[in-house]
């Protein structure tokens, strides 16, 4: 049986993660990290702590669904300190400072970092590497759409597809991405890659990755109807992690892409 533990657990995807787990043949929690009050019910045996040392001395591996405040000084405590456990990581939104512990800590223990815990969206960015590489002379549209609290934009996982399809056309994503258009702007660049955001109601998620051309074009899609899609893959590519040699892996290296 594998030990986890959750950060963010008072979250919407950390609450699933509680329930899931629940139900697991396999794996079990037991611990998880709070800030305030944890108002789910957890098994009588799971530690509840404000410190990420103890969270990580009562687990054989951490998901990671927080904030990127918490991540980092999960990070921290792992580059610092002599606990060293696995740590499956589904924040985004992280600071160039952020990126580079993400870094850093891979380096002591294995890390599989990925913006979007669904399957369905690993196989998503496969196919746009794919189209984008064979259909060069299309222009590509990223729009993705989330419920009214998300806070970061444009989301973790639009901005993983825009470096799939830069990267599959050896562009700069940083030089290229346009996320906002207004005025009088100019007809568009050829290079140019839109990562749009729509936020309104309960949408738990849904990217569209289009490629134009005159006469046509083609849209990719994913949609996400329930937030389970994201606890359940995370618990599966954790079983994974388990084990595995320090680095920083991808959703893609679980699941063989």
């Amino acid at each position: 049986m594998i030990n986890i533990g959750i950060v963010g657990s008072t979250g919407r995807v950390g609450s699933l993660l509680i329930d899931d787990l629940k139900k697991d043949e396999e794996a079990k929690l037991t611990a998880v990290h709070v800030f305030d009050k944890l108002e789910k019910d957890v098994p009588e045996d799971v530690v509840i702590t404000n410190d990420m040392k103890t969270l990580l001395e009562n687990a054989d591996v951490v998901i990671d669904f927080s904030a990127p405040a918490a991540t980092e000084e999960l990070l921290t405590q792992v580059i610092e300190s002599d606990i060293k456990k696995p740590l499956v990581i589904a924040t985004t939104g992280f600071s160039k400072h952020q990126q580079n512990l993400l870094i850093e800590a891979s380096k002591i223990v294995p890390i599989l970092y990925s913006t979007n815990m669904s399957l369905g969206v690993a196989v998503l960015n496969k196919l746009v590497s794919l189209a984008s590489k064979t259909l060069k002379d299309f222009d590509i549209e990223i729009v993705e759409q989330h419920h009214r609290y998300k806070v970061d934009s444009p989301s973790g996982t639009a901005l993983t597809l825009a470096e799939s399809a830069a990267k599959a056309r050896d562009l700069d994503l940083d030089k290229v991405r346009v996320s906002g258009r207004d005025g009088e702007i100019g007809a568009r660049t050829k290079d140019e890659i839109g990562v749009m955001s729509l936020r309104g109601g309960d949408i738990v998620g849904r990217h569209t990755v289009g490629l134009y051309n005159d006469g046509e074009f083609i849209e990719l899609h994913h949609t996400a109807t329930a937030r389970n899609t994201f606890s359940k893959g995370a618990i599966r590519v954790a079983k994974w992690l388990v084990g595995k040699e320090p680095n920083l892996y991808s959703i893609n290296d679980a699941l063989g892409l």
